[in-house]
């Protein structure tokens, strides 16, 4: 939103009142609350209509699924003329789902960007076209993450000082993977008896993965802090970060990470691999192999210039590929390649 601003386009942010984005975004006439109870809340549909009647933007962004329902009942309604565009951004990599009304929303959409390549085809698989999908990968105010403060993990959670700290950083839900994480550290602990672990994030398998800690006996080695809104700064002061998805859209803490000049261990899922960029800036390994994603963070741990050489590259990397302004501007002309199509 700052970026087309800043360029000279009128951007209205329509979000839930209630929300993380609302309650970020600055206030202003260019911010409107709406409150959907669910994808098919006919009467807040109706109320988005009237928004775009109003404002009659060139293109209605969809940023969720929700919100792809709400843009195409809106403009079912009453839309102005000529017609805004409806573009749909895809962050995760999951089918699309197949039900009657999944398919009728899909088909409103216009354009779609894709997070990843991996996100690309996806939806090819589900029947979009080619030609309707661009692909703008996430990016990161690198500057704003080398100018937050470093809070130091040790001294936050009592860990000794200057014992090796892997962290993870994401919701606590299967696609995740932290289970296999957390199933490689007896591994990890074996070949480095110091290393700890700390995992930032909330879901629904909190208690399942603390049982888990429990019954392998990592209690002192493994953390589950929770969600923190400081928490990049607790991450610049770690070691190591690994992603152990099972699936994953692009994973955006892992450019977090590279920007903080951080190794990282990731997995081959979703568009991890278009960010880690094996023997250069981490290591890779398959999906649920709790075994070598063990072995590459014993690799790096166990070599600190090894670490320091892929934490340089990996930044290199995110500012060539990953900053904001290629975000701005690749979202842009895929507005203007869907306009015109």
């Amino acid at each position: 939103m700052l970026g087309l601003r800043a360029r000279g386009h009128r951007a209205v942010l329509v979000a839930h009142p209630e929300g993380e984005l609302y309650r970020r975004a600055s206030e202003g006439t260019d911010l409107l609350p709406l409150a959907p109870i669910n994808e098919v809340d006919l009467a807040t549909a109706w109320r988005f209509s009237r928004i775009v009647r109003q404002w009659s933007p060139a293109i209605v962004h969809a940023h969720d699924p929700h919100a792809v329902a709400m843009a195409g009942l809106a403009l079912s309604f009453a839309a102005p003329t000529p017609r805004p565009k409806i573009v749909a951004s895809r962050r995760v990599d999951f089918h699309l789902q197949a039900h009657a009304f999944s398919q009728w929303k899909y088909r409103q959409v216009d354009g779609f960007i894709a997070a990843s390549h991996a996100i690309r085809d996806i939806l090819v698989q589900d029947k979009i076209p080619a030609g309707r999908i661009a692909v703008v990968h996430d990016g990161i105010d690198i500057e704003k993450i080398e100018n937050r403060p470093v809070i130091d993990i040790h001294a936050e959670y009592w860990l000794p000082h200057g014992v090796p700290v892997i962290v993870n950083v994401g919701a606590l839900v299967g696609h995740k993977g932290q289970k296999h994480l957390i199933d490689a550290m007896p591994i990890v602990v074996r070949e480095v008896p110091d290393a700890h672990l700390v995992i930032f994030g909330e879901g629904d398998l909190r208690a399942p993965l603390e049982r888990q800690v429990k019954h392998l006996g990592l209690e002192k080695r493994v953390l589950l802090p929770g969600f923190r809104e400081d928490v990049l700064s607790l991450v610049k002061s770690a070691d190591l970060f690994v992603m152990s998805s099972v699936t994953e859209g692009l994973g955006s803490a892992v450019l977090d990470a590279m920007a903080m000049r951080l190794a990282v261990v990731g997995t081959r899922a979703g568009g991890i691999p278009e960010a880690v960029v094996p023997g250069e800036t981490g290591e890779l390994v398959e999906p649920g192999d709790a075994k070598a994603l063990a072995a590459a963070m014993v690799k790096l741990l166990k070599n600190r210039e090894l670490r320091q050489a892929y934490g340089e590259a990996g930044c290199a990397r995110v500012r060539d590929l990953f900053g904001v302004d290629r975000l701005v501007e690749g979202t842009l002309a895929a507005y203007h390649r869907f306009s015109e199509g």
